[in-house]
């Protein structure tokens, strides 16, 4: 084992002292127990993340029990939702920090295998990014999803109908008191946001490469059921370490194949698109995004959760979860081993469906294609929308376009009803270099829908939250600071989506588009040191950072 380095020799003796001045016990070094690391990123700010310590301390029992040294230590968790529009372009950025941070820990520090206890969008996908890296023996532990709050009205209400309700505000459907009143009903309490949304879908991704204990990705935060997966988590990380069991050998092509699958036939959120290739560019595999659309039209989406549907990921849990779905397409999954006693294909096999309308026969489903399109045209080399939330009318959509840099500017413009039915907006300078940070564009996505507006696009270099429904085109490439084509519409150009063909194009010609670009100059913007370094990242690539 690595840490035998340090439990055995004169020369590690002062290490040794050291570890025991931590808690350590003599007896259990002598024993050659293997050090096990616990990345916590529990804070008391995300209420994803607020049980944490609770599974935290089941995690250590169960590694205790296993036969392994505990060793915890704190990792940080940004809230997309509370960043949003104030200062979020410092989320996805803290994925790498992350995946940073376990690399540091876990090697300067000679653990042998070691537990992410995580939950919300960036944090699921920067421990498993850390994982790949490192290819320790591992295991993620997904804290589980809220549920939704039954108010005095009887209706379900969560937090992301917030951002709808600044829509209504902003467009004098409603008053600020009337928003206000409202407030007390969308607090849920512990987990992460009820539906499909980045968090959950990374959830969902994890179980299904094999990194999680079966289940674990929709049993719900304040389940009982929950602590005793922190407890089984603890256990088997041992066993992972004693039988030298590395992600390397869980998260293959085929692996990653698979949960680009589930996340197409669930409808899960765009960001795992960048998530997914990020991961396995850690292992040295690569996946392309078209990828992504090439599974998508050979799988139907027989989900419809929040916000593409009405059922949350409690409905999900309860009719079978993550295995269920695998049931239904278990004919096209690759087979894989996992954390589980059974590979993915021997989970698949054993699960039962136990409601039909949550999650649909592949015969019967909601839409014939999963859940995510890759458009391409001479705006974007590719961009992506999650076509399973588009209603009908908008598959296919022609529109002049309303340009703006920035989501004040836009919310100003909804507010002055300078936006009009028929209108592409685009929201351009959104990119990795170009916010800098790619922020989520949910607070203009769901302003615009709470305005009540039906006919009305958005494009962006930026990218969607998991919250964003309608016909919201993101990640487009290239983005606008590295000379992308969409920097050069202006006010007016028709721009053409065409979901069905994959097609997104403005009626210039390339001549206007290139004469254009050498006149744009990208906005000034306050930045950090943190925020510089990620923007000389992405200078001259796309978002995937090719």
């Amino acid at each position: 084992m690595r840490s035998d380095i340090i439990k055995k020799g004169v020369e590690t003796l002062p290490h040794r002292a050291l570890f025991m001045s931590a808690g350590v016990k003599k007896e259990d070094l002598e024993a050659g127990k293997p050090f096990i690391g616990v990345a916590n990123s529990y804070n008391n700010i995300v209420p994803g993340h607020i049980l944490l310590n609770d599974l935290t301390n089941e995690v250590i029992r169960g590694i205790e029990d296993g036969g392994g040294i505990p060793l915890v230590w704190g990792v940080p968790a940004v809230c997309d939702g509370q960043a949003m529009y104030v200062e979020m372009r410092l989320s996805l950025p803290s994925r790498e920090h992350i995946a940073d941070n376990i690399e540091i820990m876990t090697l300067s520090h000679s653990m042998d295998g070691w537990v992410g206890v995580t939950n919300c969008d960036k944090i699921t996908p920067g421990m498993l990014m850390a994982a790949g890296r490192l290819d320790l023996p591992s295991i993620i532990l997904t804290g589980g999803p809220m549920k939704t709050h039954i108010c005095e009205d009887g209706k379900k209400h969560h937090p992301i109908e917030g951002f709808g309700i600044v829509g209504q505000v902003k467009a004098g459907k409603i008053s600020e008191d009337e928003a206000n009143k409202m407030l007390p009903c969308l607090a849920c309490g512990a987990g992460s946001c009820v539906g499909l949304y980045t968090a959950n879908t990374m959830a969902c991704v994890t179980e299904t490469l094999g990194m999680s204990l079966t289940k674990c990705a929709t049993t719900l935060a304040l389940d009982p059921e929950k602590k005793k997966q922190a407890y089984e988590t603890g256990k088997k990380i041992v066993e992972l370490v004693k039988q030298d069991i590395k992600p390397s050998q869980i998260m293959t092509k085929e692996s990653f194949e698979n949960a680009i699958r589930v996340d197409m036939t669930m409808g899960g959120s765009t960001n795992a698109v960048l998530h997914i290739p990020a991961i396995a560019r850690e292992l040295g595999i690569d996946i392309d995004v078209t990828m992504f659309d090439k599974i998508a039209q050979e799988t139907p989406n027989i989900c419809k959760i929040i916000p593409a549907g009405t059922y949350e990921m409690a409905d999900l849990d309860k009719a079978g979860g993550i295995p269920a779905v695998l049931n239904r397409i278990k004919k096209m999954l690759n087979d894989n081993l996992t954390v589980n006693d059974g590979s993915i294909k021997e989970i698949a096999t054993e699960a039962k469906v136990l409601d039909d309308d949550i999650i649909r026969p592949l015969d019967n489903p909601y839409f014939e294609q999963g859940g995510i399109a890759v458009l391409k045209g001479n705006i974007a080399n590719s961009s992506v929308i999650k076509q399973t939330a588009v209603e009908k009318e908008m598959m296919v959509h022609s529109g002049p376009a309303k340009v703006f840099t920035s989501e004040p500017d836009l919310l100003r413009a909804i507010e002055k009803k300078q936006i009009t039915e028929g209108d592409v907006i685009v929201l351009n300078f959104m990119g990795p270099a170009g916010a800098p940070g790619m922020p989520e564009m949910l607070t203009p996505t769901d302003a615009i829908k709470g305005a009540g507006y039906k006919k009305v696009a958005l494009i962006t270099d930026g990218r969607f939250s998991g919250g964003t429904s309608g016909p919201c085109v993101g990640h487009v490439e290239m983005e606008a600071y590295n000379k992308g084509p969409i920097a050069a519409i202006k006010d007016g150009d028709i721009i053409e989506i065409d979901i069905p063909n994959r097609k997104l194009n403005v009626n210039l010609t390339d001549e206007e588009i290139k004469q254009r670009l050498k006149e744009i100059q990208p906005p000034k913007r306050k930045t950090t040191p943190l925020l510089e370094a990620y923007r000389n990242k992405f200078i001259g690539k796309n978002c995937y950072g090719k």
